[in-house]
């Protein structure tokens, strides 16, 4: 009880403090001083409203007549804040008129274009640019004495959560907002706009003007499709629009001085939408063709500028068409608010640089990684086939790999040389149609991401569903078919080194550090994750290199190549054209996978920490080497068996952390929130759950089955 009373007594004692903060203030307000002096004044005005905290008074202010019930779930201190300021006002007249006049006087001087027009648009296309200016921001913010509304808006809100309670300002407290602008005007000034409405009809001219400019670009008129392109300029929403524009002013005008009804002016506003969602429209067949025909920073950048600048027109469009809502106005100015804090933001541009990055890489592995999941049987043994191969080739990869470290080089000669033995091994699988376990999740993971937009309906979510499962299965066939061939072959090469050779591949001493460095007590499971975050990082790679052949068009250049042309004749041109296109990906993010597994661990060895490479594959073919040396007795030793156990961490965590980065990049370009990622986790974990074979082996599913009887009967 003594506890509650005291924490009872420092709340009215705070919210006292604040009564006094507020009054002291406003006692301050001087609509003749300078304009620096006038920003600061509002700077802390909005400090103190934005303070948590109560104040006195603030439970009578919920009952005051006229006001809006607040949510008791999750009420907000700025509102009760602002209707304890308006209370304070109406009782001190000459407040209130210093205040107004302080309001008025700001806004009228400030320049209002950049804010509605330039807020939360991207400025420059390059993002080394554009994350060092919002850095630079973020060290040295604007000055006050700036007379522009976007620096006072930056230090007034520069929280998170402003936009949020701004947006939401009740309808007695934006009534009270207004009353308090017109206060102390005469009669025959009341009638004037707002300040801010008027320069609203202005920001959508200039923005008009540059969705126009944009549109009517080589750069995207290109992009429309093969029909739109041809089309003459004047066809063309963009071209339009300019027109719509000066139609809209005119009419309002004519409607300002009486000569015209307002009903042309709705024809001239409607027809105005429709163009804007023919723009709208238009952008998105921009990004289909860009996703389709590969992606440019700078294209990109000014096709996702307009589409924001169409949605920016449509919102002040709103907003000067319902220009006495003032919920509308509030939630234009939480927009605008929250819009230049986004532009500001160096976590805002990092998240939607990698969402674009994502939704690119995602679309372009999906058809690279398309072939490696096995749905049936027959693709599952298929798969175990070519894992197989890639078990074999494997086999000669660990021992060019005993035979570089048993040089004894530099580190990063051996790592280059490394590099080099594991590129042209992988490639070899490429061309061979081998596979290397472990290898896909990083491709096909974004092949399952394309299912993400159907998972809100039940076939949807059981095609997801069955896509992540029939992914392991195929992982499990891929290693089982790597290891299935590598152990006992580079056994066999030991014994035939021994008995015809009369040596070994390597010596007793490093067959034991072998064993040693792959135990599962050592630092094996955090190696094996970083090298699943090399094997993820080589589909970025293949991403990369497939969106740039598309993007600058090298397979048409190859194909109408003259000298290639006269010397392999047309349908030869054409055939490397279409080879280079088909291998493109797989190439270089083979031999960009197989450099990493070699130069990485160098260079961080060198300048970071000690990592090694730790892949499931590689490892069991190391491991069954150094048996072979060591003889049948190794078997009975811990030491053999320790590192069996790392080989299985390896198996386990060189998937998911490849597949963990793939699906969260995946889940990233189609933004997905959180609840619906839980979903499907938990659908696919039920689904296990049920039927945990079908992690193994395909199981024949309902349909299946049903078909199978028929096809008997």
């Amino acid at each position: 009880m003594f506890r509650s009373l005291t924490t009872l007594i420092k709340k009215w004692r705070a919210s006292r403090n604040a009564s006094h903060q507020l009054d002291a203030l406003l006692a301050t307000a001087d609509a003749d001083a300078p304009y620096a002096e006038r920003s600061e004044w509002l700077i802390e005005l909005a400090h103190w409203i934005r303070r948590k905290g109560t104040v006195q008074a603030a439970c009578s202010d919920a009952n005051d007549a006229g006001a809006e019930p607040r949510d008791p779930e999750r009420p907000k201190s700025e509102h009760t804040r602002l209707r304890h300021f308006f209370r304070v006002l109406d009782r001190n007249p000459e407040w209130k008129a210093n205040v107004a006049g302080v309001l008025r006087t700001t806004l009228h001087e400030c320049d209002a274009i950049s804010l509605l027009c330039d807020a939360g648009m991207p400025v420059h296309s390059g993002f080394f640019g554009a994350i060092f200016d919002r850095i630079q921001a973020s060290l040295i913010p604007p000055a006050p004495n700036q007379r522009d509304l976007t620096a006072l808006v930056t230090l007034m809100f520069p929280s998170v959560d402003d936009a949020q309670w701004i947006a939401s300002l009740p309808l007695d407290v934006l009534a009270q907002l207004r009353a308090l602008l017109d206060y102390g005007l005469a009669e025959n000034d009341k009638d004037q706009p707002v300040a801010l409405s008027g320069d609203l009809l202005t920001a959508l001219h200039s923005l008009i003007c540059q969705i126009s400019s944009t549109g009517l670009s080589q750069t995207v008129r290109s992009r429309l499709g093969d029909e739109e392109s041809r089309l003459p300029l004047e066809k063309l929403p963009f071209y339009r629009l300019t027109r719509a524009m000066l139609a809209v002013e005119t009419a309002n005008t004519a409607v300002e001085e009486g000569r015209e009804q307002e009903r042309q002016l709705l024809h001239e506003v409607n027809y105005l939408r429709v163009l804007l969602d023919d723009c709208r429209s238009a952008v998105d067949r921009v990004f289909a063709h860009l996703y389709r025909n590969g992606v440019s920073v700078d294209i990109v950048f000014q096709v996702e500028r307009m589409r924001m600048r169409i949605l920016r027109a449509e919102h002040l469009l709103d907003a000067w068409m319902a220009d006495d809502d003032m919920r509308e106005g509030a939630r234009l100015a939480g927009e605008l608010v929250e819009a230049n804090r986004a532009s500001q933001s160096v976590t805002h541009l990092l998240h939607s640089n990698f969402a674009l990055l994502a939704r690119k890489v995602v679309e372009t592995s999906a058809d690279v990684g398309q072939h490696y999941i096995a749905r049936d049987r027959r693709e599952y043994l298929t798969m175990i086939r070519m894992a197989a191969g890639g078990g074999l080739v494997t086999v000669v990869t660990v021992c060019v790999k005993f035979w570089i470290s048993g040089a004894h080089l530099q580190s990063m000669i051996e790592g280059l040389l490394a590099g080099i033995n594991y590129a042209a091994s992988f490639t070899l699988m490429h061309f061979l149609h081998f596979t290397l376990a472990t290898k896909q999740p990083a491709m096909t993971a974004p092949t399952i991401a394309r299912e993400l937009d159907d998972t809100s309906t039940p076939n949807g979510l059981n095609a997801f569903v069955a896509s992540v499962i029939a992914l392991v299965r195929t992982q499990s066939a891929a290693i089982l078919g790597n290891v299935l061939l590598v152990v006992p072959f580079c056994l066999l090469v030991q014994v035939l080194f021994r008995n015809v050779l009369h040596t070994d591949l390597i010596s007793a001493e490093k067959a034991h550090y072998t064993l040693h460095s792959f135990s599962l007590l050592g630092p094996t499971p955090f190696y094996a994750a970083l090298t699943g975050v090399l094997l993820w990082s080589s589909s970025l790679i293949a991403g990369w290199a497939d969106n740039w052949f598309v993007l600058h068009r090298v397979g048409d250049a190859l194909a109408y190549n003259r000298r290639l042309r006269m010397t392999l004749g047309t349908a030869g041109a054409a055939r490397l054209a279409k080879f280079c296109r088909s291998n493109i990906s797989g190439v270089v993010g083979n031999v960009g996978l197989g450099l990493m597994l070699g130069l990485v661990p160098a260079i961080l060895t060198a300048f970071a920490f000690t990592f090694e490479v730790r892949h499931v594959t590689l490892s069991s073919g190391a491991i069954a080497i150094a048996a072979g040396v060591l003889g049948t007795d190794i078997l009975r030793t811990g030491e053999f068996w320790w590192a069996v156990a790392g080989t299985g961490s390896m198996a386990i965590l060189n998937v998911a952390v490849s597949f963990a980065l793939a699906f969260h990049m995946a889940v990233r370009s189609r933004s997905l929130r959180r609840t619906a990622v839980r979903s499907l986790v938990r659908a696919v974990r039920n689904s296990v759950l049920r039927n945990p074979l079908q992690l193994v082996w395909p199981v024949k599913s309902v349909e299946e089955r049903a078909g199978g009887e028929l096809k008997t009967d």
